[in-house]
């Protein structure tokens, strides 16, 4: 049979119905789809010795005659053994194999064969336990190679994926290469059915290593064009020019119950700036945790809604939007500004020049028809603000928090939205990046920074804590909740299966509440409640009617908890410095004197220096530079890698790769903007402007 790249896996030899429905879990359905399921390791077999050769603790691969080969019943422990005893020229050596008893069908006294593993030194004498056993060939699968590992499900073992992905290897004949032929001369990489195939078995380490930079190169250079050609078309669409309302910014500047730092000056000018143009603005605005971005987008909005435009705010959560609501309510009063709040369970406003928030629950066809009729100017909600049925008078300006990874999808509503005139969109992100991955990742996109902090707040005081000093800490939040403070306990996800953190805080709540804290109220927040009980949970928790908060990472980001003055990080050694710096920065919100304490026993001399450069730095930004060095970028990014799961090899780890592949893709699209004399590339690039983010 004529394998093709749209064959159906059924038609593979040895694939029945069962196979078939394990490979579906895998997302494999055709010959493409399992082509495109690549290893994530691979066994190095390569080296081929002589038996006599063999040393206990290493891996090789011996070829030799099967002399004997049996099954029997281990007494002890109530499994099947297999054993087999391998001859070469140079000497013989015995292998065990472990509930395998099927391999006395498939393998007989006399046969030429390969054995692959590590060798061990067991009962006075060599041997190979579980190794990997293949019939003597000129191409092997399992042995005498780099063996491909490949991602499974139960019951679907790595021989079977293997001997079906040589099967498919053939129709890699029709695989058409989407690089244009220019580039791959230019740069000398190799074809496209090549490097699949090398993939999969490579010939040498070598090959291995040109294939995968060549496809990882594919997968980027895509990335860039899908990002590129994305931003240069939302640029074609002309956005409205905002006026600076310079007398109203000054008056709303003077009436803040604090001072803006300098770097929020800044920001907020350059905003402002970008708003006074008719093209597009794309900034990305980051700000470390708790140095203030609300108020930058606060200014921008009352210069939008003076210009007769409306903003639209749009949070992770609903606990978040309703907090960004109370406090640009707060810093509108009196101002001709009507703020709305829209999301799944609650719809309130407050009008123009009003002193407070109307407190009546408005009906959602209420709040939508005052949205379409240009009577509210800023409106806050969630991800309920995409829906068809929100219809904006005049849309000017977006604000996408990083949690909402929008794509070109999501940007087209926001688009339609402003009949015909784009939005200008600001993006907030409290994760800093180092520059050098800033520039590969958003390319020309402008992003401002304010690192510091406002001036009234003062230094987190923060500690390593071990195991001893538990019943110091305990007293110290005892004394602070006996002030009228509050506390944060955050716990690490210990055992992988518990995805969302339920076993981990529910133990450590239950620690807490019946052991250490009998008398106070002990609450627990984590993934697995439902939405309805996380709002309820950091409602008392705003309301200090619960004292201490065991919770995952969960815990909302950016939320403000001024009571809060105690972040508890359980297993601090298991965090990245960046993520410990946004936990730290839940507390320290307010005038009251906050501390962070991690928690550890760990030892490692590495984790103990990372975590004391920790306690003496207080810029998440220099912090993001640290966990560079000690973890290495595709630790850092493991959050921003979120956000570009189309990327089977490559990761944001691949700097080089990824600013080489921005660079082509620049020339490229300066040539062909529309990709018309690529055809392949732009069916690519479209299905991946669908799902991907442009920050």
């Amino acid at each position: 049979m004529l394998l093709t790249l749209d064959t159906k896996i059924e038609q593979l030899t040895r694939v029945g119905r069962s196979t078939a429905t394990l490979l579906g879990k895998l997302g494999i359905r055709i010959v493409a789809e399992l082509l495109r399921h690549y290893p994530f390791r691979y066994d190095d077999f390569g080296l081929i010795l002589p038996i006599a050769k063999l040393s206990a603790g290493i891996t090789a691969t011996v070829g030799g005659k099967i002399e004997l080969i049996t099954n029997r019943r281990s007494p002890r422990r109530r499994m099947m053994l297999t054993e087999a005893v391998i001859s070469d020229a140079s000497g013989e050596i015995s292998a065990v194999w472990f509930n395998q008893p099927y391999l006395t069908r498939m393998f007989k006294p006399g046969d030429e064969v390969y054995l692959a593993g590590q060798v061990t030194y067991e009962f006075h004498q060599l041997q190979f336990i579980n190794p990997s056993l293949e019939q003597k060939k000129s191409f092997t699968l399992h042995t005498a190679r780099l063996v491909p590992i490949y991602p499974t499900t139960t019951g679907l073992t790595q021989r079977q994926i293997r001997f079906l992905i040589q099967q498919a290897l053939p129709a890699c004949r029709e695989v058409v290469d989407p690089l244009p032929s220019e580039l791959r001369k230019r740069t000398a990489l190799p074809a496209r059915s090549w490097s699949l195939q090398q993939l999969h078995f490579p010939d040498h380490r070598r090959h291995l290593e040109a294939a995968l930079r060549r496809l990882k190169f594919e997968e980027l250079f895509v990335l860039q064009l899908a990002l590129q050609q994305a931003r240069w078309q939302l640029r074609q669409v002309p956005a409205q020019a905002i006026l600076f309302q310079r007398d109203a910014t000054a008056r709303l500047v003077r009436s803040l119950p604090f001072t803006l730092t300098q770097d929020q000056r800044v920001a907020a000018w350059k905003i402002l700036q970008d708003l006074q143009r008719s093209v597009p603005m794309h900034r990305l605005l980051e700000g470390d945790v708790g140095a203030g971005k609300t108020v930058v987008v606060a200014l921008a909005a009352l210069n939008v809604a003076l210009s007769g435009g409306q903003t639209a705010v749009m949070a992770p959560t609903e606990i978040l939007a309703a907090q960004h609501f109370q406090t640009f309510c707060r810093w509108f009063g009196g101002f001709p500004v009507a703020v709305g709040l829209f999301t799944r369970t609650q719809r309130l406003v407050q009008l123009r020049d009003a002193a407070s928030p109307r407190s009546d629950r408005l009906k959602k066809s209420e709040i939508l028809a005052m949205l379409s009729r240009g009577e509210l100017d800023l409106v806050v909600g969630t991800h309920a603000l995409l829906q068809e049925s929100v219809r904006w008078q005049r849309l000017t300006l977006a604000v996408v928090d990083e949690q909402h990874r929008f794509g070109v999808e999501q940007r087209q509503l926001l688009v339609a939205a402003g009949n015909g005139v784009s939005p200008h969109f600001l993006s907030l992100t409290a994760t800093p990046i180092p520059r050098s991955l800033a520039l590969v990742l958003y390319g020309d996109l402008s992003i401002t920074a304010i690192r510091q902090r406002p001036r009234e707040r003062k230094p987190i005081m923060t500690q390593l804590v071990s195991a001893a000093a538990r019943p110091r800490l305990y007293q110290f939040i005892r004394g602070q909740v006996a002030a009228g403070r509050q506390a944060f306990v955050v716990c690490p996800l210990i055992d992988l299966s518990d995805r969302f953190g339920v076993k981990a805080v529910t133990a450590e709540q239950a620690e807490l509440q019946q052991r250490v804290f009998p008398d106070l109220r002990v609450s627990v927040l984590h993934g697995k409640l439902s939405a309805e009980k996380k709002a309820a949970t950091m409602a008392d928790f705003l309301a200090n009617r619960t004292s201490v908060l065991v919770t995952t990472t969960v815990v909302e980001v950016g939320v403000d908890v001024p009571n809060a003055t105690i972040m508890v990080i359980e297993g601090a050694e298991r965090f990245g410095l960046s993520q410990l710096h946004q936990l730290r920065g839940r507390v320290g919100r307010s005038g009251y004197q906050s501390h962070c304490f991690l928690c550890t026993e760990a030892t490692n001399p590495v984790v103990i220096e990372r975590l004391a450069a920790f306690l003496r730095a207080e810029d998440g930004f220099a912090l993001a530079e640290m966990d560079l060095k000690f973890r290495g970028p595709g630790q850092l990014l493991g959050t921003l890698q979120s956000g570009f799961t189309h990327l089977r090899l490559a990761t944001l780890a691949d700097l080089d790769l990824a600013e080489w592949a921005k660079t082509e893709a620049a020339a490229l699209l300066h040539k062909d903007p529309e990709l018309a004399q690529h055809a392949v590339l732009q069916r690519q690039v479209v299905a991946l402007q669908a799902s991907v983010h442009l920050e």
